[in-house]
Formats: C-alpha cells, structure tokens, sequence
C-alpha cells in the first residue's frame, strides 16, 4: 500500500511538473495567478484602385478589413484608403510593393507596365468566365503561377473577388459593324486595349472616378466599367445613347488583394491564416453582391432611366474573338513564364469548356425551352 501510496504521489508531482513546463495552470490554479504575456498588435494600410466606399469593388476592401479585426481579436487593424487618398489607383502596385502600404486591393491588368502576364488572372477576352476563372486559380495551378509571377515584386496575389460577365459599355453612337471602331477613343482596360488598336480604335486608360467627366466632354467617346451596379453608381447613363452587351473582353475578371511579401511573412501563423480566410470571405461576397446588385441596376437603369440595350451584332462578336487570340497568344510568347500560365489556362479551358457544355449551357438553354 504504501509502494502505490508513493507511486500516485510521484505520478502527480510529475503532471505538476509537466503543467508548469507547458504553460498550463495547475489543479487548483486561480485564474490570474500567472498572466499571459500581451500579444503584438499590428495596423497596416490597404489602398486600393477604387473610390472610397465603392459600391461593389469598393466594398470588398471593407468588408475584408472588418473580418480580419473581428478574427483577429483586435490585434490586426486594417484601415482602408480610396483612390487617390494616399496613392492614385494605378499605383497601387508599385506602393505595396515598396511596402508605403502593406496591402493592396485593384485588377491584375492595371499592372501590364510592370508584369505583362499578369492580364493572365484578370480576364481574357473571349476567355473563361468567373467561376472558371476561380477554379483555375484555387484547384488548376493558376495560384502557383501568380505566386511565381510577382514574386520579384515583392508581392504576395490572392482573389478579391469577381464581376461576373460585364457588359460591354456606353456608346454615344451605334456600333454595327468593325468599321464603326475607326477613331473611336474608348476607355477599355487590359488585352481589350490591343484588340482595339488593331480595329483602328485608340484606347485610353483611366480610373473610374474620371469616367463621367471625361466621356461628357468628349475626351473619349464610349467607356465600359464593369456592370450595371457600377455603371448606374457612376451615372454613365446621363452621358451615353447606348449601353451595349455582351462584355466580350471581360467574361469574368477576378480582383486581387495584393500583400507585401516581406510583410505578410513576418507575420504570425494565426494572422496569415486570417488574412487568408478574410480574402476568400471578401472574394465569395463581392461575387454574390454583384449578381444581386446588378440584376436591381439592370432594371432601374432600362425602366426609370430609359437605357437602349444593345447587342453586339454577330458578325463583329467573330471578328473580335478572332483578333483576341492573336492578341492572347502573342502575350503567351513574352517569356517563359508567359508561355507557361498560357499553357496552364488553355489546358484548364478546354476541359472546363467541355464540362460545362454539358452542364451550365445545356441547363441555360434548357431553361429557355
């Protein structure tokens, strides 16, 4: 008896010992008896390519820093700068890469200056739609590749969301034909630009926020932006005659956060992981709110406003399609890495394309029926 009597006593003095070593309170332990040491707290700057609080891609950068003081207990506070408040929106790239902020929120084509295979993750014309898109990215390879792509930047990518299929802009004339771009100065971002060139138009490269005025004034003469929620927010329709579809030239582009690198890894495990599941929350909610949005906007723009629809006509919808491959696989040849997204999204494209002919496109026309 007095062997096990020992035996215990030896045994609980080792659980005591082995609690003290771990950290842990003892049996009996009033709370308070050994205070935890404080954890580092940590406010970064986010800039993004959107004036402040816009509705949609302006949302997004929100609702990601909300989520990430909430799951981080307060220890990560990020605070959210627009367009032009601390850098312009094209500039967005090249401040988190120098670290001015540790974080970022714009489309990858914004950066074609510094990264031309970076049009890649945005949208291609005539290319894979969002859900595709997201899908390539996540489970096909894509992600390795951005990775890879910015690295020498200093820059971590993550989606930040996606439009859906755009539409395909405001017109202050008709478009019937590929004769009809001669001329014309539209703003139109990415791949789309060079496609324009090649149809005799001029592309221009600008901001949101300087749409309305410009396109009132003559300094271009159509515009697309994104949809119907953006678009009516930017009240293009008061300057425009005709707001044409489909958006050939974005089928579903994908937002990105930008991180530091250097930034992101000095990091904890926990606030990486945060960081990481905020841009996927923010990602999934942008996609959902412009579905919603859109389809409202859509309708207070024909019904109240009194917006023309207008569809592409075929004929110029082939020609274009026809100038994007020679546009994308020209892209493709820049570099090696080029030749290897491209390589990656066509393999991904074609089958995706074959499962959802007989899924999303069967069912669509289906619905029709």
């Amino acid at each position: 008896m007095l062997n096990n009597i020992g035996m215990k006593t030896g045994l609980a003095a080792a659980v005591l010992l082995l609690l003290q070593a771990c950290g842990g309170d003892a049996p009996g332990a009033v709370a308070g008896d050994s205070a935890a040491a404080p954890q580092q707290t940590y406010e970064w700057k986010l800039v993004t390519a959107w004036p402040k609080n816009f509705p949609g891609l302006g949302h997004a950068p929100e609702v990601f820093a909300e989520k990430v003081e909430a799951m981080s207990n307060g220890r990560m506070k990020i605070r959210v700068y627009g367009d032009g408040e601390l850098v312009p929106a094209l500039e967005v790239f090249n401040a988190v890469s120098a670290g001015t902020a540790e974080l970022g929120h714009g489309a990858a084509y914004y950066w074609k200056g510094k990264a031309p295979e970076a049009q890649f993750f945005t949208a291609l014309p005539f290319g894979m739609n969002g859900r595709e898109m997201e899908s390539w990215i996540q489970y096909g390879g894509g992600q390795e590749l951005w990775d890879e792509l910015y690295e020498p930047f200093n820059l971590i990518p993550m989606p930040g969301g996606n439009t859906g299929v755009q539409m395909g802009g405001w017109f202050t004339k008709e478009i019937n034909s590929k004769e009809d771009f001669q001329g014309l100065k539209m703003r139109i971002p990415g791949l789309a630009q060079d496609v324009l060139s090649r149809l005799g138009g001029v592309p221009v490269n600008m901001p949101g926020s300087e749409l309305f005025t410009s396109l009132q004034t003559g300094v271009i003469d159509a515009t697309e932006f994104n949809g119907p929620y953006n678009d009516l927010a930017f009240g293009l329709y008061e300057v425009s005659d005709y707001y044409y579809y489909p958006g050939w030239h974005e089928p579903g582009s994908v937002m990105e956060f930008l991180f530091n690198k250097e930034k992101f890894e000095a990091l904890p495990a926990d606030l990486q992981e945060i960081l990481r599941t905020a841009a996927e929350a923010a990602s999934l909610d942008m996609t959902n709110e412009f579905t919603a949005r859109n389809t409202i906007s859509l309708t207070e723009l024909v019904n109240k406003h009194g917006v023309e629809l207008r569809e592409f006509p075929d004929d110029l919808l082939q020609e274009l399609n026809r100038i994007s491959q020679q546009v994308i696989d020209e892209l493709a040849d820049l570099s090696p890495i080029g030749a290897r997204i491209h390589a990656s999204y066509r393999e991904y494209e074609t089958n995706v394309k074959q499962f959802h002919a007989v899924s999303e496109e069967a069912f669509t026309r289906a619905r029709k029926l």
